[in-house]
């Protein structure tokens, strides 16, 4: 059940009073949502701090990791802030245009996924995005905070420690569903049964986006973060 600490997820029906989703409330859920997903914050941040596309630098990719490769940590961790919060706005507040009742999770994951996709395949950068990871990690936030605080924990602890944040975004898109389905089995928790499908599909797609990363790491030959403090890779 939801607790004001937060300690557990959303419940499965919050108070609404509408019975049925009207298709003109869904329809700007995904437009808004998939408008906010496509903001480019990596591509803007590399014109407005050097003048550059950062598509044309380091790995090419409009994400995060590129972004603290390229740009340093200062920018890197704008850009990540930004993505993470369209993801968790997506999912916590534009999914509010719809008097969700039943379907709470079930919209809020619609809303992000849109997210998602608005920055893998941007509207406002000629269709060529980032990874998704960090929105994603925005969306979960939004939707189950407990068990995306686990993941973030992962994913900073991993970032700090080996520098890779690719390597750090991949174990935690794989923490989620750990500790997502150990609190259903194991600790008795209610997890609604979108969340469960979402905790698979939305890792599935974040480690299928980096599997060139994947090889990279495997071969030895991923690139790390500059150092902290440093401006440039």
């Amino acid at each position: 059940m939801w607790k004001a600490d937060r300690w557990c997820d959303p419940p499965t029906t919050p108070n609404a009073t509408s019975e049925y989703i009207r298709p003109v409330e869904l329809l700007s859920v995904v437009v808004i949502s998939y408008i906010l997903g496509s903001i480019p914050s990596a591509l803007w941040a590399g014109k407005l701090t050097r003048g550059i596309d950062i598509r044309e630098h380091g790995s090419g990719n409009m994400g995060t990791t590129n972004t603290f490769r390229v740009l340093g940590w200062k920018a890197g961790a704008m850009v990540a802030l930004i993505d993470l919060g369209k993801g968790w706005f997506s999912s916590n507040m534009v999914a509010k245009l719809v008097p969700h009742g039943e379907y709470y999770v079930l919209i809020s994951m619609t809303a992000g996924l849109c997210a998602i996709l608005g920055h893998v395949f941007p509207l406002f950068a000629g269709f060529r995005g980032g990874k998704g990871a960090i929105t994603a990690a925005g969306v979960m936030l939004g939707v189950a905070p407990v068990s995306t605080s686990w993941a973030i924990g992962v994913f900073l602890v991993t970032m700090f420690s080996s520098r890779y944040v690719s390597l750090a975004s991949i174990l935690a898109v794989i923490s989620f569903p750990l500790v997502l389905y150990t609190r259903l089995w194991f600790l008795g928790h209610d997890v609604d049964l979108y969340l469960r499908i979402a905790g698979i599909v939305i890792p599935l797609m974040v480690i299928i986006k980096h599997h060139s990363n994947i090889r990279r790491l495997l071969r030895g030959e991923e690139s790390r973060l500059p150092a902290w403090g440093s401006k440039s890779a």
